[in-house]
């Protein structure tokens, strides 16, 4: 396959600053996108994240996608239409992941201030279990002896520090990869080539590219709406670049018929 030119630079970009960060230098840090809530977050990091990736798998299946669907859509559409389309469904996937983070961020901040002014074991085990159910089980241990002693400062202090480390967790962790900016080229493939068959190593059946983007979508949002805190996987992000996608392809059609 004819890599075309844009395609061909921000796969070299993303390979290239993946290297750079596995090299010791602390990218992620400085340029992932933190939560709103977080003294590390700049604005610059709606675009800068894009271009991070936090292990070889993430990156090598990122770069994947757009090889195979990057170079046609650039083709029809141009290079400058094209990285307008990435910058946009990337940059938006990022606004609705870290608006999704700032609702239940607040949320965790403040059943963080309310047990911190009423630190039982009873307000312990309903805030692990509604914000941290994943981890609940390595608890338990602590939990029966915190509740044998409700009253002990060191038992107290403990649970503070569990909950507080999970609230500081929660906005420091930041958020990297392509995958929004990935997840809206597959949109916009699916949609302007719905019919075009594809093969898939895990599907040994052709599928047409609009059952594909139906599938990974529906996918997106049940892991989105039920993932497990283990889960480490932006699902938000994905589900924001196929809807600015959406969004992006619907106006443009709107504008001429044969925007593409």
């Amino acid at each position: 396959m004819m890599l075309t030119p844009v395609v061909r630079t921000i796969l070299l970009l993303n390979v290239g600053l993946y290297f750079i960060e596995a090299s010791g230098t602390p990218l992620i840090e400085w340029f992932g996108l933190h939560s709103f809530l977080s003294p590390a977050f700049a604005p610059y990091q709606l675009v800068t994240h894009m271009f991070l990736h936090a292990s070889f798998g993430h990156v090598f299946s990122n770069m994947l996608g757009l090889f195979f669907f990057g170079p046609l859509l650039e083709q029809v559409w141009g290079s400058k239409r094209f990285v307008f389309f990435y910058f946009f469904t990337g940059i938006g996937a990022g606004l609705m992941f870290a608006g999704i983070n700032y609702f239940e961020a607040s949320q965790l901040r403040d059943a963080v201030a309310t047990f911190q002014a009423d630190p039982t074991p009873v307000a312990f085990q309903n805030f692990m279990e509604r914000f941290a159910s994943s981890l609940y089980d390595q608890f338990d241990t602590f939990l029966n002896a915190f509740e044998d002693n409700p009253s002990d400062p060191s038992y107290i202090r403990g649970a503070l520090k569990v909950v507080n480390g999970i609230y500081q967790r929660q906005i420091s962790v930041p958020m990297v990869g392509a995958s929004g900016a990935i997840f809206g080229v597959l949109m916009a493939f699916g949609m302007l080539f719905p019919n075009t068959e594809l093969f898939l190593l895990f599907i040994p059946i052709p599928i047409k590219a609009k059952y594909l983007v139906a599938f990974y979508g529906a996918y997106e949002l049940y892991s989105g709406i039920y993932q497990t805190q283990a889960d480490n996987v932006a699902h938000f992000a994905h589900i924001g670049g196929m809807l600015f996608a959406f969004l992006l392809i619907k106006y443009w059609s709107s504008q001429r018929k044969n925007f593409y």
